[in-house]
């Protein structure tokens, strides 16, 4: 695992934390629902390859492939 998906993932999540909370404070809920769904769907994208080489990887040790 890179440590550069640690921080993107992180950069992320500052990101639609500081969007989540100037948008709740301009009275704009929807918005800030959506963005912090966006937000999950980009990090998700990010690690969907991270987690398909988990399961790769416990199939081969568990001798499951």
């Amino acid at each position: 695992m890179d440590i550069d998906l640690i921080f993107k993932v992180a950069g992320i999540g500052i990101i639609v934390a500081v969007l989540n909370l100037v948008l709740k404070r301009a009275e704009r809920e929807e918005q800030a629902m959506l963005t912090t769904l966006a937000g999950l769907i980009v990090v998700l994208m990010l690690i969907i390859n991270e987690i398909s080489d988990l399961f790769d990887t416990v199939k081969s040790v568990f001798g499951l492939w």
